[in-house]
């Protein structure tokens, strides 16, 4: 099978960064109490649910996943990126990393009590999206739950407003328009937090975290 030059694109431009990337975010929620908040919530809900296994699609260097499994949930984590991976495995060797693609992940129908994608999804090109929402929905087990962060578009009348991220190209997307992709995709929304810019942020984006379950 023949990659999207997207995923292609994205995958070789992360590998070639990823010991900066690590450096740089491995300690990105300790001054974030809210996403800390939001990501222990997700973790409740999870839990309260039922448990099961949950995935970190696009994990990176693993900070996160790591941070998941310090809640008390069964996370693992895949990313594009070999080279991301790699360093996850270094850094986590105790928990499970894999190379893979959010489009088409290697897990069974309906095994997971949830997914989190956070600030992954924004390399996904617009009309690809639909289909990684929808494998979003295939993993999850019925009650089970997503957590997905990205950047805000400025105009609501625009679904993906495309930004100049230092990486790779990516897209800001409006908050009500991605809930309503979730909807379609069998994911209802529960909760959002809208996080403001700090006056010393580069990009002066809203960032949202969206929570939904599947039915």
């Amino acid at each position: 099978m023949i990659e999207h030059d997207a995923l292609s694109a994205t995958r070789e431009a992360y590998d070639a960064v990823a010991p900066t990337y690590a450096q740089l975010f491995r300690g990105e929620l300790c001054d974030r109490p809210l996403d800390r908040a939001f990501l222990g919530a997700f973790a409740e809900v999870v839990s309260a649910g039922g448990g099961g296994r949950v995935a970190d699609l696009g994990c990176g260097p693993g900070h996160i996943t790591a941070h998941l499994v310090e809640l008390g949930l069964a996370a693992f984590g895949i990313d594009a990126s070999p080279a991301m991976i790699e360093l996850a495995r270094q850094a986590y060797p105790g928990l499970q990393f894999d190379v893979g693609s959010m489009a088409a992940v290697n897990i069974a129908d309906g095994v997971l009590g949830g997914v989190l994608s956070r600030w992954s999804v924004i390399h996904t090109p617009p009309q690809e999206l639909p289909l990684v929402l929808a494998e979003f929905h295939r993993v999850l087990a019925p009650g089970g739950h997503l957590l997905i962060g990205f950047s805000a578009s400025d105009d609501p009348s625009h679904p993906a407003q495309v930004f100049d991220h230092t990486v790779a190209p990516a897209y800001r997307w409006s908050p009500d328009h991605l809930a309503a992709m979730l909807r379609e995709s069998g994911l209802a929304e529960v909760a959002r937090m809208v996080r403001e810019p700090q006056p010393t942020d580069r990009r002066q984006f809203q960032e949202i975290h969206l929570l939904a379950r599947k039915a």
